[in-house]
């Protein structure tokens, strides 16, 4: 019988919030992006990556986006945007757009045009009224369902549930029935600064057992 491993067992109540916050990043890994583009309710473009990020179900298409509160307790520009025009776009961050991806995660004052800022093109989008990310190749044009909110305070949770309303593939990322996954070379949110690369080395396939 094999040895049990030694483990560090921690009780998140006994730590600094900020401590948490940094295990649940580890703990939670990979993540994928949520870049997302939304509008101020007068017309102020703003764009910003998330990796509290989930997809929730499909009858209807629906996705989790969940920006916490600020450290300084301030709720982030697109829980702002969302909750007053219930429109945002989620566009897939891949590896050759994470830098300029991370320049957009700079906390501009309210208002500032991250398109412009980290260089993006912005699209148009079909139903609703945020603008896509021309150099990202997947895209969720997103109607707000709910926010729910879960703590009070600095890096209190905020989850944005929304259906999506139209989706969007790059030709480049389409086989002719569906996305190819390794054509996409997404990029994934890890503890601490570490990103990960969804490429084709990387990426292994597992047919579900059947019975």
């Amino acid at each position: 019988m094999s040895e049990t491993p030694p483990f560090r067992s921690v009780d998140p109540e006994t730590l600094p919030r900020r401590d948490v916050y940094r295990l649940l990043l580890f703990c939670v890994s990979p993540r994928p992006i949520a870049f997302t583009s939304t509008l101020s309710p007068d017309g102020k473009p703003n764009l910003a990556p998330f990796s509290f990020f989930m997809a929730g179900g499909a009858n209807p298409p629906s996705v989790v986006i969940s920006p916490v509160t600020g450290r300084e307790g301030g709720y982030k520009d697109t829980l702002r945007n969302i909750e007053a025009t219930g429109e945002f776009v989620i566009n897939t961050a891949t590896h050759e757009i994470k830098d300029r991806m991370n320049l957009a995660s700079f906390e501009f004052p309210y208002g500032v045009n991250e398109f412009e800022e980290a260089g993006f093109t912005p699209l148009p989008s079909v139903r609703i009224k945020p603008d896509r990310v021309a150099e990202s190749p997947l895209q969720m044009e997103c109607r707000l369902f709910r926010i729910v909110r879960h703590g009070e305070g600095p890096l209190s949770a905020n989850y944005i549930i929304g259906e999506v309303v139209y989706f969007h593939m790059a030709e480049r990322v389409w086989d002719g029935d569906t996305v190819d996954a390794r054509r996409i070379d997404a990029i994934g949110r890890m503890g601490g600064e570490w990103y990960c690369r969804a490429n084709e080395p990387a990426m292994f396939e597992m047919t579900r057992p059947q019975r």
